[in-house]
């Protein structure tokens, strides 16, 4: 691509720099990660970036004229910002289309002028700006391209200059920040924005697309590595949505959501808004926002679990599972295990399996609420997230879902997985464990205990099919009243069935689908039968462990705990609560017990 007119940039050209710029950030996401302590250590500034970028890339449609190509980069920022850095960008970007006229093509002077108008933008999202970040550099490079852009004549010259000046607001973000001085770095989120700058540069004095793609910093080579542990602030949990809320109802929303945490920054329009928060209460913002508006989409990551993979992993194997295998909190941090969370509908508000709903919430909802709940998978563009973040810290990767027979997560995660290790060379092994619930977090305990054991991935995934078809899940199901609902049994056998007090026991065949496997005429009958059923197993092999998942029903669980102990002389590993998606077809009153067999 070449191009005459030196001096004006059109739509075509801004958005093949922006390509430029994104592909160095991309190839720096590693080093950014590792460098990334403010806020918090969460090790993950260089792929919220990454993410930003690539959603930029993916989604973005160039058009010749300036006015439409800014708008569709702003616009695909908002859809795939992460993080505070990430969404300050998105918020940027968006005032800079906001601020530059509808016409084909805009002069030094246009872009330097809205350059420095949507840095306004930047600093009106956040609610509590911190000098020494991005939005330093942001404010000082925009600054000088102002001061700069009538003593230039043409974008190369602009930005080869400026880049120099938010090198120069980079190096000194230490000063600014003790955080960063004591770390010995500068701030991750200006120096992913340096990098881009440098990409855009790049492209600008060479105007050639395929070179610049394959473009390699000199940081690449000189990575400092954050080992120390730091601390991770007042809140654990990095929340974020895509929200529509009523116009002139921003400064509302601001207020009351700044009582929740910190590091509050909301860009957009309020037709569609990207939120930030720090935050203990994802489930409280995602209530508010549900309340005062329309939840588009949503995210939850674990700043206290990030530190602690950034500063002290234990493993150099990742073990990734889904939302569906009801392990507690402690169990799932002591192993370091990383969760992706299914979504729960109700009507069209979306919620995180396990982050945003809680089980009580969830039955709350269920009957007040005129829609039945449903359920979907994650979205492979969240598992392309959760698969880099996890390749830049680890050296592979093993991730084990639900059966596919009951949900496209194992296909999506595969998808994501290939993709991923292409692009980073690292090893992910996806598993379609052919299970659900207690068997599923069975088989993810046993692969946890592999990996602390020190046993290599070759000889866990050598293992994985014979562990999972030693398992056996007994469901107890106490109304059918969800299986109606839910259109697993017809209404008319429903009814039939709810007139005769049938208490149906189901379990999963060799292939992961559901299965009817016993059925009881009352609560009672039903306990007996699914204990006889443990009891025949128990003579034919030898237990491994067991655990017990209920929806809202402790009283039975402990009933199933104690004949179980009298059983086999072992407490169970843990009793947990059904995840909302699971309970959609379980029901309330459900409880389930599950075995591993030697």
């Amino acid at each position: 691509m070449t191009t005459t007119n030196l001096n004006v940039l059109d739509g075509k050209r801004l958005y093949y720099s922006f390509l430029a710029g994104a592909y160095n950030v991309f190839e720096h996401q590693k080093y950014l990660n590792k460098i990334n302590v403010f806020p918090v250590p969460d090790a993950d500034t260089g792929t919220n970036l990454a993410s930003t970028f690539r959603s930029i890339v993916e989604n973005c449609s160039p058009s010749p004229s300036i006015k439409q190509t800014s708008v569709s980069i702003a616009e695909a920022a908002l859809i795939g910002a992460r993080g505070n850095s990430g969404i300050i960008i998105a918020q940027f970007l968006y005032g800079f289309s906001n601020e530059i006229e509808d016409r084909e093509h805009i002069t030094l002077k246009d872009f330097a002028i809205s350059m420095k108008k949507a840095v306004e933008y930047a600093y009106q999202a956040i609610s509590n700006p911190v000098e020494g970040t991005i939005i330093t550099v942001l404010r000082e490079w925009a600054d000088f391209l102002y001061a700069l852009h009538e003593k230039v004549e043409s974008f190369e010259q602009l930005m080869k200059e400026s880049l120099e000046k938010a090198k120069e607001s980079l190096s000194k973000t230490p000063e600014l920040l003790k955080v960063l001085a004591t770390a010995k770095v500068v701030d991750a989120g200006a120096k992913g924005f340096v990098l881009f700058l440098e990409g855009v540069t790049q492209f600008l004095q060479k105007e050639n697309l395929k070179k610049i793609l394959s473009f390699t910093s000199e940081t690449q080579a000189t990575e400092p590595i954050i080992t120390e542990s730091h601390e991770t602030g007042n809140f654990r949990y990095c929340t974020e949505a895509m929200v529509s809320i009523p116009e002139n109802s921003k400064t509302g929303v601001t207020n009351y959501l700044s009582q929740l945490g910190d590091s509050l920054v909301m860009a957009g329009p309020e037709k569609k808004m990207r939120i930030h928060i720090h935050t203990n209460q994802p489930e409280e913002v995602f209530g508010y926002l549900t309340r005062e508006g329309k939840v588009l989409t949503q995210k939850v990551d674990d700043m206290v679990k990030q530190n602690e993979i950034a500063s002290n992993r234990k493993h150099n194997i990742a073990l990734m599972i889904d939302s569906t295998c009801d392990l507690p909190r402690e169990i799932i941090d002591r192993y370091q295990m990383h969760v992706v969370p299914l979504n729960v509908f109700f009507g069209e508000t979306q919620f995180l399996d396990r982050l945003t709903i809680t089980q009580e919430k969830f039955f709350e909802m269920m009957d007040s609420h005129p829609d039945y709940p449903t359920s979907s998978q994650p979205s492979i563009a969240d598992l392309n997230n959760t698969y880099n973040y996890l390749a830049s810290h680890y050296d592979s990767v093993i991730a084990v879902h639900l059966s596919e027979k009951l949900s496209g997560t194992y296909a999506n995660s595969l998808k994501a997985a290939e993709t991923v290790s292409a692009q980073t060379g690292k090893r992910i092994d996806v598993v379609n464990s052919r299970l659900l619930s207690g068997t599923l977090g069975l088989l993810a305990l046993r692969i946890a205990k592999a990996i602390e054991e020190g046993k290599s991935q070759d000889e866990i995934m050598a293992n994985v099919d014979k562990w999972a078809d030693n398992t056996r899940i007994l469901v107890g199901i106490k109304t059918l009243d969800s299986f109606i609902k839910g259109g697993r049994v017809s209404p008319t056998k429903g009814f039939i069935g709810k007139k005769l007090g049938m208490r149906p026991i189901v379990s999963m065949d060799k292939e992961g689908k559901s299965l009817l496997f016993e059925k009881a005429f009352s609560i009672k009958g039903s306990l007996k039968k699914i204990m006889k059923i443990i009891k025949k197993d128990l003579k034919e092999k030898k237990l491994w462990k067991y655990n017990i998942v209920h929806a809202y029903n402790p009283e039975t669980a402990e009933w199933f705990a104690r004949q179980m102990e009298e059983l086999t002389g072992q407490k169970p590993e843990y009793i947990s609560e059904i995840a909302p998606v699971v309970a959609i077809s379980a029901g309330r009153g459900t409880v389930a017990v599950s075995l591993m067999m030697e």
